[in-house]
């Protein structure tokens, strides 16, 4: 029986590893979204104050 023990652990920690991974991404994703919005804002700024 040990080996099913062994077995959920070793789904338990893929899926753990899988679901970081997924984690990591979309945050990654979020912070360059983030930074291209506020260069955009930056940009848009410079241009109304040249106006």
């Amino acid at each position: 029986m040990w080996y099913f023990v062994w077995f959920l652990g070793v789904l338990l920690a893929c899926a753990f590893g899988i679901i970081n991974g997924l984690w990591f991404d979309q945050v990654e994703d979020q912070e360059a979204k983030d930074k291209e919005a506020k260069e955009k804002e930056l940009l848009n700024s410079g241009q109304k104050e040249g106006q």
